[in-house]
């Protein structure tokens, strides 16, 4: 119980999936997101949950990034962030090397961004 007043958290979290231009999945990627306590890794299935509103941020060590003009990657790794039925456009992120974007149809599919290689980015769910 308690007064009317007292915030009440949403019920029911939100579910995306990490995948690359083929739709497999990105697993083992840390993320953490603002109602977290600890940091996690999407799993075999590349999904991550978070409530609406909230801020997630992904380390993306280890990943060659999608700069095409990068002479250090030997090829670009491209991730998509969808549901289960579409890519998610419209999504606010910034990158530590990167800089700051907003998902987008590439060409190939809705919910791509851009990343530096080894880079982290946050994003505003």
């Amino acid at each position: 119980g308690g007064s009317s007043g007292d915030y009440v958290p949403p019920s029911d979290l939100t579910t995306l999936f990490l995948v690359d231009e083929y739709g497999n999945s990105y697993s083992g990627i840390p993320y953490i997101c603002d109602s977290m306590a600890v940091w996690s890794a999407t799993p075999a299935n590349g999904e991550f949950s978070f409530y609406p509103g909230e801020n997630c941020t992904f380390d993306f060590t280890g990943l060659y990034g999608t700069d095409p003009l990068d002479p250090t990657v030997p090829y670009n790794e491209y991730i998509y962030i969808v549901d289960l039925d579409n890519g998610k456009n419209g999504i606010p992120y910034e990158c530590e090397y990167f800089g700051v974007g907003t998902t987008y149809n590439d060409g190939v599919w809705d919910g791509a961004f851009d990343y530096d290689a080894d880079d982290a980015c946050v994003f505003y769910l």
